[in-house]
């Protein structure tokens, strides 16, 4: 019954209004998570994402895409392979409650990750990252676009490059941060990754 109640609550999009999951039996499950992710979602590691405060939408969506071989993170196979949506649910719950940690920006790439986050850059087309994850990088959670903010730079830039060449795909039909990050030169994906690590 709680499966299909969770499953009714994605598929209407109704994540937002009331938890999907139980953030106590999450807490009891992200034992497993800590060592990448830490114990209350702040990873250490510039490599692995920071997951506390994301969006609870985009969470379940990107533990199921991985587990459904849907996103290709080899590392994180092991771990959500044996998950229920229930387990992913509780776990995102979990996560979305923890308090995330912030980051600084680099001093000499601030002006150009903050002119790109900020307004874009018209003659690629690329639109203002602000459109979709907020002024302050807090993301969307009823679009589920994620939380940017404080964001390890690293992982941002891996994943923007990663969009650029088309490793990772499930952004959607829309293909919309694939095109996107495939109108950035490498310098710009420093530089507005930097930025949004700075961002509070």
């Amino acid at each position: 019954m709680k499966n299909l109640l969770i499953s009714l609550i994605l598929s209407a999009g109704l994540v937002t209004v009331a938890h999907a999951g139980d953030a106590e039996a999450g807490k009891a499950k992200s034992a497993t998570c800590a060592a990448c992710h830490g114990a209350d979602g702040n990873s250490m590691a510039p490599t692995f994402p920071k997951i506390a405060g994301q969006g609870e939408r985009y969470l379940i969506k990107q533990i199921t895409d991985i587990r459904d071989g849907n996103r290709q993170a080899p590392a994180m196979m092991p771990f959500v392979t044996g998950l229920s949506d229930e387990d992913i649910a509780d776990l995102a719950a979990y996560f979305t409650e923890q308090v995330p940690t912030a980051g600084g920006a680099k001093e000499e790439l601030a002006e150009l990750g903050e002119r790109i986050y900020r307004g874009g850059i018209e003659e690629k087309n690329v639109p203002a990252c602000l459109a979709c994850h907020g002024p302050s990088g807090k993301g969307v959670e009823a679009a589920g676009f994620p939380r940017l903010a404080g964001q390890h730079d690293v992982y941002t830039s891996m994943q923007l490059t990663a969009f650029s060449n088309g490793e990772r795909t499930n952004d959607g039909d829309s293909k919309m941060m694939r095109d996107i990050a495939y109108r950035l030169h490498a310098k710009e994906i420093e530089a507005v990754s930097s930025y949004i690590q700075g961002l509070r």
